[in-house]
């Protein structure tokens, strides 16, 4: 089998030619030339962000996508050399991808769009401040609100599924147990009856209006913004008055365990 001869070194400038050449004529030969001298590149940019992950072919047409892209944008004349505009260019690629391909689950895009705001803000929080941040100092930090932080966090966990099939044991017999195999059918309701009569059995610690925002929130499962436009109030009023009600109502719980 004949092997693929390898790519020959370009200088700068004739790089630079080779681009303007294609931009002028859509010289094949030209793109081509581009395209195995910076193969290397985009193949060590896709294995980056891959992480042994199963869309690593995908990433690599990806990079390849950002790259044909950048040879088509570049413009010389900013004074930047062409790998200073290729390495974000392609990074933004496979990014965009990872983003909106790779989700196990269809989850909103703000979700998906607020998730690596909310990394960086812990890392920057957590560096700051020594400690871990509470989940208001992440709201507060990136101008949103708590909801939507917790709503974010939990939805993360969403970005990759494991299949019911997949083998999680085996026994001597060489028998695999898979996930599917472990699932039953635990039945919630005797659960959610206690639940109720414990509630139900310190609600008389909260105001009317307090009441009201709990019912909303957890028993009619409605958001912090319907819950506001339903009882004509703000959604961070409602927010406030539904810290307040779970902190009456912990104490509680506290004083009734004594």
């Amino acid at each position: 089998m004949t092997q693929p001869s390898q790519a020959i070194k370009r200088t700068k400038e004739e790089v630079t030619e080779l681009i303007l050449e294609f931009q002028r004529t859509e010289n094949g030969e030209a793109q081509t030339i581009l395209v195995e001298h910076y193969a290397a590149l985009v193949a060590s940019l896709a294995r980056k962000y891959s992480k042994g992950r199963i869309f690593d072919e995908d990433l690599h047409q990806v990079g390849m996508i950002g790259l044909l892209g950048a040879i088509r944008r570049y413009d010389p004349s900013f004074g930047k050399s062409f790998e200073a505009f290729l390495i974000p260019t392609i990074i933004g690629e496979i990014k965009r991808f990872l983003r909106d391909k790779t989700w196990s689950v269809n989850v909103p895009r703000r979700v998906k769009e607020l998730g690596p705001k909310i990394k960086a803000a812990v890392d920057e929080l957590t560096n700051k401040n020594q400690r871990s941040p509470k989940v208001r100092e992440i709201a507060d930090y990136l101008d949103v609100t708590e909801e939507e932080v917790l709503e974010t966090m939990e939805m993360g966990k969403s970005y990759q599924a494991l299949s019911v099939d997949q083998s999680i044991e085996a026994d001597s017999d060489g028998s695999t147990v898979t996930i599917l195999d472990s699932v039953g059918a635990y039945e919630k309701g005797f659960e959610k009856v206690d639940q109720k009569l414990l509630l139900d059995s310190i609600l008389h610690v909260l105001s009317e209006r307090e009441r009201e925002i709990i019912h909303c929130t957890f028993l009619d499962n409605k958001s912090q913004k319907e819950t506001g436009e339903y009882l004509g109030i703000s959604q961070m009023h409602v927010s406030r008055i539904q810290r307040r009600a779970i902190e009456k109502l912990k104490l509680a719980l506290i004083r009734d365990a004594k």
